[in-house]
């Protein structure tokens, strides 16, 4: 049976943005029933590309054939919703008022809410209802996943795979890619490779590709330096500057400088763990929390050590901000009790981007005390230095927030928290809008990371990359902590997200356990003999909670001593005397906070 034409297909199309060329050459088809991934860096060009398919942008040459009557919808980055209702939004184009009433309440959302004061997630459910709704030949998506929670992304791969559509979308979800699509547009260089395969298949295919590339641009530099010496060895051609073999080498080389053109800008990233924190970074005790009589969590029992990566997760409105805040002690528990460790130098990304204001400009945000330098991890570094690492321009310092891509603003908090010394970093939603080349060097960052990391994220597979261990929220009060990332996660609590009641799965498996087998009274007796430790272990807790809360301002003190900088000069045995006194003193609580733990763990051992 013979192939059926493409829905839409470009042929040699180039466009020009400003002085710079953005494509040249594209070839790209869509097929029918086809779910294709467009990638590439940020700034490549792909949101136009999407443009061009759709026939909302003109190229400046090149040909775009389209199928007849097919019918397009697009989601764009940022949707704009408008109208009185959703209902009113969702049936604004070309759905039928009941279709449009189906896909919102599909997407969990009341047709009859205000489109007034919606969060991202809601905003970015109404676009997608409102798109499906219209029964497309062809969806357009782009960075989709945006602002939705694990369940929302789950509920849109699900009806991907089922509609009678062809997908073009353009996302940094490796997870939500894998899943949905079967054809990848790589958007490289101003061109188009086309990978007839899932996104799976993409970082073995893309790094031969860029093996074999480097690989030409090697040979073609040895052959440059093969010729040049070659002309410049013989008399004869210095002297008569044999034309021919002038051009020739004048082309390879301007070969060689287009190839160079195109070479990708660095992204640079580093971070500073600061000096070491304690070795307990958080102990939290039977905690829980709510908000206008609705409980996001209850009764959490969990320690934080030094170095541990833990992965929050949970839909929208679960309480996940609100519960990193609480591991913070910067909200107060509503039971239960919360104690930091000690020596702690933390930076939090939030994802709200608060501090960033739209009409002040970049310069103005690296650089929120004035002057034209910036202390990047104890070092001062000139602010149009320092913004090129993360892919600035230095025209883009002067020019208000406003102007910059999602992309842009979130590399934009990355350097601002990134400058800063931290041993303890808890990065907010850090995945939106930054493209699979930046997620990566940000992942490669983390990977080596020394200090504690907290990472709330709807990104699976940046959770699974990550976490050591993953506190999960079902908006419903309960919450659960497994060992590992997200797949550990779901293996161990199938259904624990959805919605419906679901106790905890150890609480559920612990009262199976007592029905199953209950316990005759003389166990219970034994066992209400055992959860108690002995009165020395009890008192020797007691003795090394008061150390390590005291210890931290003996140390504080003698650092203090030490910040003297004529200290050493005027009086050389107490500058010795401080020092030694000061490393007594960390090695002290050291100790103390390991038995502490030892203890700690005892208890909790006693106790079943």
């Amino acid at each position: 049976m013979a192939a059926r034409p493409p829905l839409v297909a470009l042929k040699d199309v180039r466009l020009q943005d400003g002085q710079r060329p953005l494509f040249d050459g594209v070839d790209l088809a869509v097929e029918p029933r086809s779910r294709a991934a467009l990638v590439g860096r940020n700034g490549a060009g792909k949101s136009t590309l999407m443009k061009v398919v759709m026939g909302l942008i003109e190229p400046d040459s090149g040909d775009r054939s389209i199928q007849s009557a097919v019918r397009f919808a697009y989601v764009p980055q940022e949707p704009v919703i408008t109208g009185e209702t959703l209902l009113d939004y969702a049936s604004s184009g070309e759905a039928e008022s009941w279709t449009a009433e189906a896909w919102l309440a599909t997407f969990g959302l009341d047709p009859e809410k205000s489109t007034q004061g919606l969060s991202g997630g809601e905003t970015r459910r109404a676009a997608l209802a409102k798109a499906f709704a219209e029964e497309p030949d062809l969806l357009l998506l782009d960075e989709p996943t945006n602002h939705l929670d694990i369940l929302a992304i789950e509920l849109l791969e699900n009806e991907l795979l089922q509609a009678r559509l062809a997908l073009l979308v353009v996302s940094h979800d490796r997870a939500f890619l894998n899943r949905v699509t079967n054809t990848v547009h790589w958007l490289e260089n101003r061109r188009v490779r086309t990978l007839n395969k899932g996104f799976v298949e993409f970082d073995e295919w893309s790094t031969k590709v860029m093996e074999e590339e480097a690989e030409s641009l090697r040979r073609l530099t040895k052959t440059i330096e093969r010729e040049t010496a070659t002309f410049y060895s013989s008399i004869t051609a210095r002297r008569s500057r044999n034309e021919g073999r002038a051009r020739s080498l004048n082309a390879l080389r301007a070969e060689r400088a287009e190839k160079m053109k195109d070479a990708p800008r660095e992204l640079y990233l580093g971070v500073d763990s600061g000096s070491t924190s304690g070795k307990l970074v958080a102990e939290i005790k039977g905690v829980s929390k709510g908000f206008n009589g609705r409980t996001l969590f209850k009764d959490l029992t969990t320690r934080i050590i030094r170095g541990d990566r833990l992965g929050i997760v949970g839909p929208n409105g679960a309480g996940k901000t609100t519960l990193v805040k609480t591991l913070l002690g910067e909200l107060p528990p509503d039971e239960g009790t919360v104690r930091m460790g000690s020596n702690l130098e933390s930076v939090y990304l939030d994802q709200s981007r608060e501090g960033l204001k739209s009409d002040m400009t970049l310069w103005d945000a690296l650089t929120p005390g004035g002057g034209d330098s910036i202390l990047v991890r104890g070092v001062s570094k000139h602010v149009a230095a320092y913004a090129k690492d993360f892919l600035f321009s230095e025209a883009q310092l002067r020019q208000p927030i406003s102007t910059l891509s999602g992309g842009e603003r979130n590399r934009l908090l990355l350097a601002r928290a990134l400058a800063k010394p931290a041993n303890l970093l808890i990065l907010d939603e850090p995945t939106n809008d930054l493209d699979m080349d930046t997620l990566d060097k940000l992942e490669e960052l983390l990977e080596n990371y020394d200090g504690t990391l907290i990472l709330v994220s709807h990104d699976r597979d940046f959770i699974d990359r990550l976490s050591t261990s993953t506190l999960a929220l079902n908006g419903r009060g309960d919450i659960v902590e497994t060992p590992g990332g997200w797949t550990d996660f779901i293996r161990q609590n199938p259904g624990f997200l959805q919605p419906g009641s679901n106790p905890r799965p150890q609480d559920k498996a612990a009262a199976q356990r007592a029905a199953d087998n209950p316990a005759p009274a003389v166990a219970q007796a034994a066992v209400k003999k055992t959860v108690k430790l002995s009165f020395k272990d009890a008192h020797r807790l007691k003795e090394l909670e008061a150390l390590i809360d005291s210890l931290p301002a003996v140390i504080a003190k003698h650092d203090v001593t030490l910040a003297d900088p004529n200290l050493y000069t005027r009086d050389p045995k107490a500058f010795d005397a401080a020092m030694k006194a000061a490393d007594k003193a960390r090695a002290d609580l050291e100790a103390a906070e390991l038995e502490w733990l030892e203890l700690e763990e005892k208890k909790a051992a006693l106790a079943g």
